[in-house]
C-alpha cells in the first residue's frame, strides 16, 4: 500500500476484474448477492451492510449521547431520562437512522470509488495532479452528496427529543406533519453545520485510514485484518467525532426547532455558548460518550465493510 494513495484498498478497486480477487470468486461461484453485484457495486452493498450492523449495536449510546448534546446533562442523567422513558420507547427513532446511516454509508463508500474511478481517468492521465488531491475531491463530493438525506436525520433529532414525544408518532408521521404544515425547507433545517461537517471529515477518513493502517502491525490472518480494521476505523472516527463535535451541538440544536426563522450557523452556536456559561467544557459535554461511540460505530463499520468486499 502506498502512502500516497488516499485508500489502503484502491489497488485492488482500481482494475474491476480483478476487485474480487481470489477467495471472493471462490466463495461467490454461482450464489445470490455476490454473484449479482458489479465490482463498483459492491462497495454500495457492503458500506450498506456494515451500517446496519453498527447501527442495531450503538443506537441505544446514541440516544445517550443526543440528551447530552440537547440539555448539556451528565451521562447518569440522560441514562436516567431513557430509563425513565421506558424500554419501549429505547428505540423509539430507530427507523430513520437505519434508513439514513444505510444509505449514506453506501453513498460514502460506493460514490467515494465511483467518483475516484471517473476522477482518476479524467484528471491524472497527464495533467500532473497528484492522486491525493483527486482522492480528496472525490471524499470531499461524496460527503456533500450525503448530505441530501438529511431529512432522515431531522426527524430522529425531533423523535429523540422528549418534549416532541406527544406530538411526532413515529418516521412517516414526523415526515408527514412536517411537510404539510411546513414544508419541504423545514425537513433541511441544519443543513449547514451538516454540509460543514461532511466534507472535510470525508476527506480526513478517506486520506488517512491507508496511512494509519499501514502504521500497525501487518496481519497474517483475516481475523488480524479484522482487528486493524476496527482499530483504524476506530481511532480516525473518533478523532473526527472530537474534531467536529460542536458543530453535531449546533445541528442538534437547530433541529430541535420546529417552524420559526432559520437562524445562521454562528448565531445558533454563540445562544448555545451563552447558555453554557462561555465554557469549552460545557460546549464539548457528551463529547467523551462520543469518542467511545464513534470509537465503536466507525471500528464496526470500517472492519464490517472491509470483511465483506473480501468476501464477496
Amino acid at each position: 500500500h502506498g502512502v500516497t494513495t488516499m485508500d489502503p484498498e484502491s489497488a485492488r478497486t482500481s482494475q474491476p476484474q480483478g476487485s474480487l480477487g481470489k477467495s471472493g470468486v471462490s466463495l461467490l461461484s454461482g450464489r445470490g448477492l455476490g454473484a449479482a453485484l458489479t465490482p463498483r457495486g459492491k462497495h454500495y452493498a457492503c458500506g450498506s451492510i456494515a451500517a446496519f450492523t453498527n447501527i442495531m449495536v450503538t443506537f441505544p449510546i446514541q440516544k445517550v449521547l443526543f440528551r447530552q448534546q440537547l440539555h448539556g446533562v451528565r451521562a447518569r442523567e440522560a441514562v436516567g431520562q431513557l430509563q425513565r422513558d421506558g424500554m419501549r420507547n429505547l428505540y423509539r427513532g430507530l427507523l430513520p437512522p437505519l434508513l439514513q446511516k444505510t444509505t449514506t454509508v453506501a453513498i460514502m463508500f460506493g460514490l467515494y470509488e465511483d467518483f475516484s474511478h471517473v476522477l482518476l481517468d479524467q484528471l491524472s492521465t497527464g495533467s500532473g495532479i497528484p492522486e491525493l488531491v483527486t482522492r480528496s475531491f472525490a471524499a470531499a463530493l461524496a460527503g456533500t452528496a450525503e448530505a441530501a438525506l438529511m431529512p432522515f436525520e431531522r426527524v430522529q433529532t425531533l423523535l429523540q427529543d422528549h418534549r416532541h414525544h406527544g406530538r411526532f408518532h413515529n418516521t412517516a408521521h414526523t415526515f408527514r406533519t412536517l411537510l404539510r404544515e411546513y414544508g419541504v425547507k423545514e425537513c433541511y433545517r441544519g443543513l449547514v453545520p451538516v454540509l460543514i461537517r461532511n466534507g472535510p471529515s470525508n476527506m480526513l477518513f478517506f486520506g488517512l485510514r491507508g496511512p494509519i493502517k499501514e502504521q500497525l502491525p501487518e496481519a497474517s490472518s483475516r481475523a488480524g485484518h479484522l482487528v486493524n480494521d476496527f482499530v483504524c476505523g476506530g481511532v480516525l472516527g473518533a478523532a473526527l467525532g472530537i474534531m467536529f463535535y460542536p458543530l453535531n451541538v449546533v445541528k442538534s440544536r437547530a433541529q430541535s426547532q420546529v417552524g420559526g426563522a432559520f437562524r445562521p450557523c454562528g448565531e445558533v452556536l454563540m445562544t448555545v455558548w451563552r447558555e453554557r456559561g462561555g465554557s469549552v467544557a460545557m460546549l464539548f459535554r457528551g463529547a467523551h460518550l462520543n469518542y467511545h461511540r464513534s470509537l465503536l460505530s466507525w471500528g464496526i463499520i470500517n472492519a464490517t465493510y472491509e470483511l465483506l468486499l473480501k468476501v464477496f
